[in-house]
């Protein structure tokens, strides 16, 4: 059988040969891509290319996808990411059942891909955005894709999430070096909780949170927007949940990276005069962005000594505040909430909103009534619009410990400030209202005294004549 095999492949490495003299997009059940050959796969428009490639300083053999007419090899997928083939011996085939089989020496299989239903005449091919599909000839639905399946690299058109109908998560995962495509330990994509944020994970611990989507961008991660060469696609309902960027400009090329050495998420843009990548974004951005830094109730504010400061109404549970080792220990309320007291909401504005693991969230509910229902539930700690465009609309509500929350701006609304209202004890908001009363009563007095003093000299003329 082996005989049989081998001599099997050895035809049809000769007819691969003459296939791709020309280059080639795709692939049947016939043809197959050979490291021993130098065969790839090139998209129509010549951008990426598929086949095999070792990494870095490394000799291992890998079947990836890179950019075709960039200067070096960046990779942007790898299938057997985990398993690599140590010589020339690897082929990738296309089963008339509709699967992919990677195999290397003595047939020995490094990778494989099951497609969601029987094929009849499956093609394999690259596509101009990146994308290695799977399909029946002649019809356009994937059997099987890539972008479901991402490596370290974000293109134009992965969803990053959850396909919720099947329990498939699209994250990206660093290489372990630039030496090695296997899975590292920084890991990027959703939390699917009632109010879903993205999360980078260094192994099973948040490393850093972006807080949730508020219409516009996601709280924490306001430098995600739309700019003139791409745009952003948030979706969660029960069906999926994921987050999207497409390009505008389409001769523009870019891609987010997450970089293990690093510990970052990167985003590239290509610059051709100068035939290299340039970094113009990445995060985490600075201390604030470590996740859970100031502990609960604690706002992490740049530029303050130190930067974990308490959130109005509470004071730190450490005396130890000097030392970022009693950071974590976060704040305590600077007078105890109880549920038979009577209690209001602090609005405060400007801050990443806190963790949502504990949340819940209607989006057809107005402030008001979101309102309504916190205060009538104990438990409930805060409540915010979970979508500030247009005035503001759903609700969203925090139940237990409020934590990672950071300063992102001034305390000033704007018209799409993302305003969040804490629970405070009726006491406490009383005697701020006091202190808010003073202050205008002063004001007040202030001004009288000021347009008094302005109106004495006209007074005096006034009875001279």
């Amino acid at each position: 059988m082996e005989i049989f095999t081998s001599a099997l492949l050895s035809s049809s490495l000769l007819l691969l040969y003459f296939v791709f003299t020309d280059a080639a997009d795709n692939i049947t059940q016939s043809q197959f891509i050979s490291d021993s050959n130098g065969t790839t796969l090139i998209s129509k428009d010549g951008r990426f290319a598929l086949g095999f490639f070792s990494p870095g300083n490394s000799t291992n053999r890998y079947l990836g996808i890179w950019y075709n007419k960039l200067p070096g090899t960046t990779v942007v997928w790898v299938a057997n990411r985990g398993t690599p083939i140590t010589d020339s011996s690897g082929v990738l085939l296309v089963k008339s059942s509709g699967s992919l089989v990677l195999v290397g020496q003595n047939l020995i299989v490094a990778w494989s891909a099951n497609s969601t239903k029987k094929a009849r005449n499956p093609i394999l091919q690259l596509l101009d955005s990146g994308n290695l599909v799977l399909r029946e000839e002649n019809e356009g639905n994937y059997l099987w894709q890539s972008f479901d399946y991402p490596s370290d690299t974000w293109l134009a058109g992965m969803k990053l999430g959850w396909d919720l109908r099947i329990g498939l998560e699209r994250r990206l995962t660093a290489w372990r070096s630039p030496d090695d495509p296997s899975p590292g330990e920084l890991s990027w994509g959703f939390e699917v909780h009632n109010y879903p944020e993205l999360v980078m994970k260094k192994g099973s611990k948040n490393f850093f949170r972006s807080g949730p989507w508020n219409g516009n961008f996601f709280s924490g991660m306001p430098e995600l927007q739309a700019t003139p060469l791409y745009n952003f696609t948030f979706v969660s309902n029960n069906s999926e949940v994921y987050f999207m960027f497409e390009m505008i400009e389409k001769s523009a090329i870019t891609r987010a990276v997450l970089n293990q050495s690093q510990s970052e998420y990167q985003r590239y843009m290509w610059v051709e005069d100068k035939k290299e990548w340039s970094i113009f974004l990445y995060l985490p951005k600075d201390k604030c962005d470590s996740y859970n830094l100031c502990g609960p109730y604690g706002n992490c504010i740049m530029g303050e000594s130190p930067v974990c400061q308490c959130v109005q109404g509470f004071k730190h549970k450490s005396l130890q505040t000097w030392n970022p080792e009693e950071w974590y220990k976060g704040c305590e309320r600077s007078k105890p909430l109880s549920c038979l007291d009577k209690t209001g909401f602090d609005k405060l504005s400007g801050l990443k909103m806190p963790d949502t693991t504990f949340s819940l969230l209607n989006e057809t509910m107005s402030l008001n009534e979101c309102k309504f229902r916190c205060l009538n539930n104990c438990t409930c700690i805060a409540y915010s619009n979970s979508d500030t465009r247009n005035g503001g609309s759903g609700c969203a509500m925090w139940f237990g410990k409020l934590i990672d929350i950071r300063q992102m701006a001034a305390n000033k609304e704007d018209a799409n400030s993302q305003n969040i209202y804490i629970r405070m004890p009726a006491s406490e908001q009383a005697v701020k209202n006091k202190q808010k009363m003073k202050v205008i009563l002063i004001a007040v007095v202030a001004i009288a005294v000021v347009f008094g003093v302005l109106l004495i000299p006209y007074c005096i003329r006034r009875r001279k004549t």
